[in-house]
């Protein structure tokens, strides 16, 4: 169909025209199933690929509906080819189903018998398989349900898993939605409710939502429907205090009836709250908290900003297959590429809002992306010339060139909360020093970070200086100004979190504004774009400014 703003090319790649009055449209259509991988002004371009599209059938999209999509946008006729391999990979989802037997416990089912001898033939799956009941059945042993998940999906062949979860201890959990006075104080917003319906249709899986969008309040819906006991794990203790904080706030569950499982405490409650950092704390070279997984029979296991899930957690996760597991987060990409473990062994994407569909409706600030480039002193640049490549990011992130614009973007946006991020500790001291503010980072104690946040939530401190301990479930709804002075290095996930911190829906319904400080003809500038790829998919364009701009006069006031 010709003039659409979508090229559809015989290597799997999609181009999208940015400016085309369709490019909107034709951007939502593809999201479910097609990856950003390249961002410019003004041509995006996407990328078909086998995760993708398994993710897309196993949160209800159909091949039909994909090719629809492909051949609806497209400019030009889209290779016959590509529809046939789309077509035929979506269809590798679900022809081996792991299923309950009721005499023989878990089995493995072919509803193409072909593909299971081409699998029970492969030496991966050596031990996972049991006898052969007949010849579409074989039996799995239950603790191997997580493994075999995961070697079926590497030899291109992932199975549905339709085995069910065991219920757990019940534990009653209701979300309460009125006030003290009786009357309703809040309710699930409208995709909040489709997100827990969609994660509970399908037993276990992830819900992806923007950063600000409520995804505790999915969780605390996931938890009203299990009413069973819970484990929550989360990225550190502040964000597991948040936890608390709300759920006492949402749901019938009181303070005695929640346990924190962390460095300085260590509760196991009906509903309990672990951070990642303790559950994978060695002596001895061994994991000392494991006990955990096991010290309840739980009902449901929540897993807070799934993006971020350590290595071991897969490990201990592939134990706990019979349970009900969800995952929350604002962006699946993973730098370490393990989005199909998160697929295979947490579940596969139940249910995804675009960040703009959720800003459309109000539920989240409508944002502003500027990047602010610097220009190197004669020196800086001898210094990153010289430098071994290794360094070179650190040399170009931290320049101090940086330092003055900063400054000048604190001070046009005086009237706001302003949270000023970075990734290199030396660097957020010297800012701390020339904005006057205090400095929140790994080594702050959890007592003073709360201290810190509560005080800018009241307003007493009007700008942060945080680390990356700022990536992480900090609820910070009164920040309307991000300021990314340096990161880790090309991180898209980061980027998203980063964002996030800022997107919380303000009072007066004003916007966000998140700035990003580069150094030009640098490394700094290459890793810039490509944590952008993530935030350009999801519809935010970011403007290019130099950093004379931000110094002199010409840029306008923003109060």
């Amino acid at each position: 169909m010709s003039g659409g703003p979508l090229i559809v090319q015989s290597d799997k790649t999609l181009l999208l025209e940015v400016d085309h009055p369709d490019a909107l449209a034709c951007r939502m259509a593809i999201a479910p199933f097609a990856e950003l991988e390249r961002s410019p002004e003004h041509v995006h371009t996407y990328r078909l690929t086998p995760l993708g599209l398994w993710n897309a059938r196993a949160a209800g999209h159909d091949a039909e509906g994909v090719v629809d999509a492909l051949l609806r946008f497209s400019r030009y006729p889209v290779p016959h080819a590509l529809l046939v391999d789309v077509a035929e990979t979506m269809d590798r989802y679900g022809r081996l189903q792991l299923v309950a037997h009721p005499t023989h416990g878990l089995v493995l089912r072919a509803l193409d018998r072909m593909v299971l001898i081409e699998v029970a033939k492969s030496k991966k799956l050596a031990g996972m398989l049991g006898t052969k009941l007949d010849d579409d059945t074989i039996i799995v042993h239950p603790s191997e349900r997580g493994r075999l998940k995961q070697t079926l999906l590497k030899l291109g062949w992932p199975a549905e898993d339709l085995a069910g979860y065991v219920n757990g201890e019940a534990h009653p959990i209701e979300l309460a939605t009125t006030g003290s006075d009786g009357k309703p104080a809040w309710d699930l917003r409208s995709y909040q409710r489709e997100a827990v319906q969609s994660f509970w249709a399908g037993g276990s899986g992830v819900v992806v939502l923007p950063c600000g969008a409520g995804k505790t309040l999915v969780g605390a819906a996931a938890m009203a429907e299990a009413k069973a006991t819970t484990l929550i794990l989360v990225t550190n203790t502040v964000a597991g205090r948040q936890w608390k904080r709300e759920l006492i706030a949402r749901t019938s569950l009181t303070e005695e009836e929640i346990g924190e499982y962390s460095g300085e405490r260590k509760e196991i409650r009906a509903v309990t709250i672990a951070t990642y950092q303790v559950l994978t704390a060695r002596r001895g070279g061994a994991f000392t908290h494991l006990d955990l997984f096991g010290a309840r029979d739980w009902g449901l296991v929540i897993y807070d900003e799934v993006h971020l899930l350590p290595a071991p957690i897969f490990r201990f996760t592939a134990d706990l297959q019979a349970r009900r597991r969800l995952g929350l987060t604002a962006t699946l990409v993973r730098e370490d590429g393990r989005e199909g473990d998160v697929f295979s062994l947490i579940g596969p994407k139940r249910y995804d809002a675009p960040w703009k569909d959720i800003e459309a409706q109000g539920w989240i600030a409508p944002a502003d992306c500027t990047e602010v480039r610097v220009t190197l002193t004669e020196a800086e640049r001898m210094t990153y010339a010289v430098a071994e490549p290794e360094e070179r990011y650190r040399v170009a992130a931290t320049a101090r060139t940086k330092l003055p614009v900063v400054k000048a973007l604190v001070e046009r946006h005086a009237n706001d909360q302003v949270l000023v991020i970075g990734g290199y500790i030396d660097q957020l001291h010297e800012l701390g020093e020339v904005l006057d503010a205090p400095i929140v980072q790994g080594s702050t104690t959890n007592k003073e970070r709360e201290r810190l946040f509560d005080a800018f939530r009241a307003g007493e401190v009007s700008t942060l200086v945080i680390s990356k301990v700022g990536n992480f479930s900090i609820d910070l709804p009164e920040a309307a100004v991000a300021i990314q002075v340096s990161g880790t290095f090309g991180s898209r996930q980061e980027e998203a979190q980063r964002l996030g911190r800022v997107l919380r829906p303000k009072a007066d319904r004003r916007q966000a504004h998140f700035y990003t400080v580069v150094s030009r003809d640098t490394i700094d500038t290459e890793y810039a774009a490509h944590r952008q790829r993530f935030l350009a998919e999801q519809g935010y364009a970011y403007t290019i400014v130099d950093a004379d701009d931000v110094l002199g006069p010409s840029l306008p006031s923003v109060d």
